[in-house]
């Protein structure tokens, strides 16, 4: 059974570590009325500091790392997956929509629970998924932002998830390795869907040598890249 918190603070936690997620929560988010607190490292987030908090909500903008059960049980956890759930649960969203071909999917901000992504769900906006992968991770996190404004504003219940779950797996770094493409188009995707802070970056292996690949311009008929080599 789910504990029960007695009393309720206007405190909030947004849980993130990249740096877009610390810079929407500097420039936008932390001015939202209330209390917020920004969490940027695995070791923040425990039920000591939490129960310090007493927060009324703990958004989890770009998450890694499995959040305890009973953080979960004892808190209302909102996280923000990039899909339109239940469709595409699971790990590495953003790459497994664009390895799928995807052009665009729904940024769905949902109430966690012990099953990844399989909580109820507050509401669903619009993503582009155009552009590299960093960018995408901007566009998402500002998105995240006036979505976390909505729900504390309008105290919105989510709604339990309907149809049939399609899960996806996530990337390992040893899957970054660019495969055999017959067009440019699936190539240039594969790069800039790593292309992130944080993220493993799409390589190739030549002789001795990694090249890895970054900041893809797709024009004219070929790929402009940034290149780092190094020995393997």
């Amino acid at each position: 059974m789910q504990n029960k918190r007695k009393e309720v603070n206007n405190v909030y936690v947004v849980a993130g570590y990249p740096s877009w997620c610390k810079e929407v929560f500097k420039k936008r988010i932390s001015k939202y009325p209330e209390r917020w607190h920004l969490f940027s490292k695995k070791e923040q987030l425990n039920q000591k500091n939490l129960k310090k908090i007493n927060p009324k909500y703990v958004f989890f903008l770009h998450w890694s790392w499995k959040v305890p059960k009973e953080i979960i049980n004892n808190y209302e956890c909102v996280c923000f997956h990039m899909t339109d759930v239940p469709y595409g649960r699971g790990g590495s969203p953003l790459q497994n929509l664009i390895i799928r071909g995807h052009k665009t999917t729904k940024l769905t901000v949902l109430k966690m629970t012990e099953d990844f992504d399989a909580g109820p769900v507050y509401f669903k906006k619009p993503l582009s998924l155009k552009g590299r992968a960093e960018e995408i991770y901007v566009r998402a996190s500002n998105l995240a932002a006036n979505m976390i404004f909505k729900i504390i504003k309008n105290q919105i219940i989510p709604k339990p998830q309907r149809g049939k779950p399609v899960i996806f797996k996530r990337k390992k770094p040893e899957e970054s390795e660019i495969p055999k493409s017959k067009n440019l188009r699936e190539i240039y995707d594969f790069i800039r869907m790593l292309d992130a802070e944080g993220y493993p970056k799409a390589f190739l292996k030549y002789k001795g040598f990694i090249f890895e690949f970054s900041y893809p311009v797709l024009s004219n008929g070929k790929i402009l890249a940034n290149v780092q080599i190094k020995k393997c």
